[in-house]
């Protein structure tokens, strides 16, 4: 089955909005895991206006206690966020080429452009014993080219099929997405996806088979407030149950 990583940036968002240690990051991951969550993923970003390199280590020592939980720290990776990395040594690592300053997420990797840099980190990624996954867009040329690489997996970048969604062009969306995790998956590249996935949208998304992890966290969080933690993650999860086998 897919495996449900929740990020956590929003409930840092709201900790550092007032100023001292509450809602913390920690609880919550705790709560999350008690509701059978397989993933933690945080993001920290330069300016630190959500979760943390404190964050990273405090999730660290929480998820020691318990095996099967994974760890994963996403970013761009400039010399102190592949310092953090090195240091933490979380499950997997997922490389985002933000710029500083950038709202949120809002494309994959030009590895046209970027292969010796991406080669480069993620030597050092693997030397610390941590899996790497590259945020890439369903780009069948930029999946060949990670491939090429020694990238172990991908990171889809959903908002292209979370915008389309029940829209005229939603069909042939999904089956750019297709497309691409297929041949991601024929080239040795396990496949993530994240970014704007939601319950309505997700069980459509997830009959693309052979889907190792979602990452999903600033609606889930908005999902939570209205339904309840309880009654969303039990649903995320069975949707998840659901992906099919490769």
């Amino acid at each position: 089955m897919t495996q449900l990583s929740v990020n956590l940036n929003k409930i840092a968002l709201l900790r550092n909005s007032r100023g001292r240690d509450f809602p913390n990051v920690v609880d919550f991951a705790e709560k999350f895991i008690a509701l059978g969550v397989q993933g933690i993923t945080i993001h920290p970003r330069p300016d630190a206006r959500h979760a943390t390199a404190q964050d990273a280590y405090d999730l660290k020592a929480a998820l020691r206690s318990h095996p099967g939980v994974e760890l994963n720290i996403e970013g761009y990776p400039t010399e102190d966020f592949l310092a953090l990395v090195e240091t933490v040594k979380p499950d997997q690592c997922t490389l985002v080429p933000d710029e500083p300053g950038q709202l949120t997420s809002d494309h994959g990797w030009d590895f046209s452009q970027h292969a010796a840099f991406l080669d480069t980190v993620l030597a050092r990624i693997h030397a610390a014993g941590v899996r790497s996954s590259v945020f890439l867009d369903p780009d069948t040329d930029q999946v060949q080219r990670a491939a090429n690489s020694s990238a172990q997996r991908i990171e889809l970048y959903t908002e292209g099929y979370a915008s389309a969604y029940e829209t005229a062009s939603a069909k042939a969306v999904l089956a750019n997405y297709r497309e691409a995790a297929d041949l991601a998956r024929s080239l040795g590249l396990g496949v993530n996806a994240g970014h704007d996935l939601d319950l309505t949208n997700l069980p459509d998304f997830l009959t693309i088979p052979g889907i190792l992890e979602v990452s999903i966290g600033h609606v889930l969080t908005v999902e939570c407030i209205e339904r309840g933690m309880d009654s969303v993650i039990k649903a995320y999860l069975s949707i998840c149950s659901q992906n099919p086998a490769i």
